[in-house]
């Protein structure tokens, strides 16, 4: 082995770069500099894929254009992106040769932090396909899972989600229906009632019984939601068998009634066969900390605003004041509607200098919305072209079992 002669040779890729063993023990990247100083040809392996003994030649099984550019930063001090090239990937071929993002010029660290902070961040990340035995054993297993809780996946998917839909969609005009003041079909809504809780019921034991992981079923927030929704149905009936109340003491009951507003939460059953309600709660749970900031920033000059209303409008003349501005409380709600731009007009400023600070409150409130809206833009679309792909990928699937 001749690693440590005057000339080293690398082919990174099929392309040869040739350098002195003294230029490459001074070279910022720290794999070349290990595998300068290894001993043994085990441990030249383990830094290389290859090594050529006669030529004294290293071979690494990586891209050779990122491998020009990082060279170029070697001897120029300047790092970019190589072009049409994946940042990701390009970052991984930086760490493989021992560099960081911050030997990358500032433009590229921005569009690279970019990229990880879309890449890493995900709301329906794909579960893990369980072990080969387990796909051996449970095939019929597997199959019903797919065909449950991805409705795209196949053809008896896409017909039971279009079942799930119509009960939905059932249920919530029956629901409607029971708030009208003439309506009569009392017995006819119980029996289709219990015929839509007893599919809403028959779906989630079914879901639960061929889930991979029963505690991760149990967790997820849609999960949850249905069983809100199935719930006061059952509580309602026990409620009846106990109390021995008729169904006009029901609608009459605020408790009960209360019960049956709660299957309001059936329509976001939705949210599993369409994309649009997905996306939305994909860019909502994503951008939770811009939402957050949203929220103080109208705390902050709410909490402003309605105590120098308070004062402007009432505060400095307490008998002939303006009393509907009486507390900073009761300002709060002018200010809400008017950086919101609502402006309901049940109270308004009467005095110069209250309808000047008027004015400046809903200025203030356009921009304060505005800031945090372009993160959330951004999050909708990279949402919505993620769940998109995904659902492309199960329609190939499905496009193969209909040809096959």
């Amino acid at each position: 082995m001749k690693c440590g002669s005057s000339l080293c040779t690398l082919n990174v890729g099929g392309r040869r770069f040739s350098y002195t063993a003294e230029l490459m023990r001074r070279l910022p990247l720290s794999r070349l500099s290990r595998l300068l100083r290894c001993v043994s040809e085990s441990e030249l392996l383990e830094l290389c894929d290859d090594y050529d003994r006669d030529r004294n030649e290293f071979f690494f099984d990586r891209h050779s254009e990122a491998f020009s550019f990082i060279m170029l930063y070697v001897q120029h001090g300047k790092l970019r992106f190589v072009p049409h090239m994946c940042e990701l990937s390009f970052y991984n071929e930086m760490l493989y040769w021992g560099l960081e993002s911050s030997d990358l010029q500032l433009c590229c660290q921005r569009l690279l932090d970019d990229r990880m902070s879309d890449a890493l961040v995900h709301f329906f990340p794909e579960e893990e396909l369980p072990r080969g035995p387990e796909i051996t054993q449970n095939p019929w297993l597997e199959k019903m899972r797919r065909t449950f809780e991805e409705p795209t996946s196949s053809l008896a998917a896409q017909l039971l989600a279009s079942v799930s839909v119509l009960f939905v969609v059932i249920s919530m005009v029956m629901l409607c229906a029971s708030t009208l003041p003439d309506w009569t079909a009392l017995e006819q809504q119980s029996i289709i009632e219990a015929v839509c809780i007893g599919w809403f019921t028959a779906e989630c034991i079914v879901h639960f019984l061929v889930s991979r992981d029963k505690w991760d079923f149990i967790q997820r927030p849609l999960n949850i939601i249905d069983l809100l929704a199935i719930l006061p149905y059952y509580i309602s009936v026990a409620m009846t068998s106990l109390t021995g109340e008729n169904s006009q003491l029901q609608r009459a009951g605020v408790t009960l009634r209360v019960l049956r507003m709660m299957r309001i939460f059936w329509v976001i059953k939705l949210a599993r066969h369409f994309m649009g309600l997905q996306t939305l709660g994909l860019t909502l749970r994503r951008c939770y900390r811009e939402m957050v900031m949203l929220l103080v920033f109208v705390c902050v000059a709410m909490a402003i605003f309605s105590a120098l209303a308070q004062l402007l409008e009432h505060g400095l003349d307490l008998e002939a004041g303006n009393h509907d501005y009486a507390s900073i409380p009761a300002a709060c709600w002018w200010v809400i509607i008017s950086m919101t731009t609502v402006g309901y007009g049940d109270m308004y400023p009467m005095t110069v200098a209250g309808r000047m600070l008027g004015g400046l409150c809903v200025v203030s409130g356009i921009v304060l919305l505005a800031l945090p809206i372009t993160f959330i833009y951004h999050s909708f679309v990279q949402c919505y072209h993620e769940l998109k792909m995904r659902s492309a990928r199960c329609g190939r699937s499905l496009s193969g079992e209909f040809i096959n």
